[in-house]
């Protein structure tokens, strides 16, 4: 936070020597001003979060896209806990009673100033989308500054579709198990819409007068266009999945943005262990590098046995508030800029047997 900023400003007072435009644009502090920020599976648990704490601590963001991720007709869940997270439940509000018609048993809530003004709702949008069509992702990408990736076919470590028995999702694992995962063709997808748009954006400032220089100037400030959200390879152990070996999946997906997209600038976060019960929130982010832990076995990426867990079996954990945290911060974190690294802020005795 404060401290990363007064390092960069020092940084940038002791490189200021002369008028070079290039100096300004490598120092230049990143900014969320007047960006849009796109969230990927922003009615997840973590997706919520994160789109409440960029809204509440951001607002100088233009807008914040919060896509809901759906197959068919189905959302992967509703959306009451993203509603829940960003507040919209908060203003003054009717629910009608069980016994009431059925026009009159619904809930609905209006704006409260007094209670929701910090909520910074007007700048939401929520859109619905389906990852694994290239098209609809193509068309949520148009005009994003950056990308928060959290979108996953899991619930932990269990298969959505086998988690949650929904219809669409099953007959989408059964038919085309290879072909229906958000962690890989999904990633590719959004990072394909993400380059077609940057690609736009700067053939559009070309043509404008002096453009050029302006826009190099420019995104010097800018924010880090696509966070990755993925797993620490202890987080849950090594197991098959209806798609693949799990850590293989998440690092396959973490490959594709260094090596299919190596312009664009990313993170990426390899959250430890989800725990909201024993770790407390507000904890300080720790960071770990993270170390290769796949191997390709026949063009397959898969997990190495026995990498993971510490030497003491102790198991990386976060509460999912920090993890919102860090992955907003991330954006415009220059540290991170880059890199794959783990985050946690406790450990605790592993619970993987």
């Amino acid at each position: 936070g404060e401290e990363r900023r007064a390092r960069y400003n020092s940084q940038k007072d002791d490189d200021d020597g002369g008028n070079d435009d290039q100096e300004e644009f490598i120092d230049e502090v990143k900014s969320l001003k007047n960006k849009r920020i796109l969230i990927l599976g922003a009615n997840g648990r973590l997706g919520s979060m994160i789109t409440r704490h960029l809204l509440r601590t951001h607002p100088e963001v233009k807008e914040v896209v919060a896509a809901v991720h759906y197959v068919g007709q189905a959302t992967t869940r509703g959306y009451g806990r993203l509603s829940y997270e960003v507040g919209a439940e908060d203003g003054r509000g009717t629910i009608g009673s069980a016994w009431s018609s059925e026009d009159e048993r619904n809930a609905s809530f209006e704006f409260d100033p007094e209670v929701m003004s910090g909520y910074n709702l007007s700048k939401l949008r929520i859109v619905e989308v389906e990852l694994l069509d290239p098209v609809q992702v193509r068309t949520i990408t148009e005009d994003v500054d950056a990308i928060v990736f959290c979108a996953t076919d899991f619930e932990g470590n269990r298969p959505r579709a086998v988690a949650s028995l929904n219809a669409a999702f099953l007959f989408r694992a059964v038919a085309s198990p290879t072909k229906g995962r958000v962690e890989i063709e999904g990633v590719r997808n959004c990072l394909e819409g993400l380059m077609g748009n940057i690609n736009e954006k700067k053939w559009k400032e070309r043509l404008e007068p002096g453009g050029s220089v302006s826009s190099k100037k420019s995104r010097g400030s800018d924010p880090t266009q696509f966070v990755l959200v993925s797993t620490c390879p202890d987080a849950f152990g090594e197991f098959e999945t209806p798609f693949g070996e799990f850590n293989g999946l998440k690092r396959q997906g973490e490959r594709i943005i260094a090596e299919e997209f190596p312009s664009v600038s990313f993170s990426v976060l390899q959250m430890g262990k989800f725990d909201d019960n024993f770790v407390e929130e507000g904890q300080e982010l720790k960071f770990a590098i993270a170390e290769e832990d796949t191997m390709v076995v026949d063009g397959v990426v898969g997990a190495k046995r026995g990498v993971g867990l510490d030497s003491d079996g102790m198991q990386k954990r976060i509460n999912r508030r920090d993890a919102a945290r860090a992955a907003v911060e991330a954006l415009i974190d220059k540290d991170v800029e880059g890199k794959k690294v783990q985050v946690y802020t406790a450990t605790r005795k592993t619970d993987i047997w």
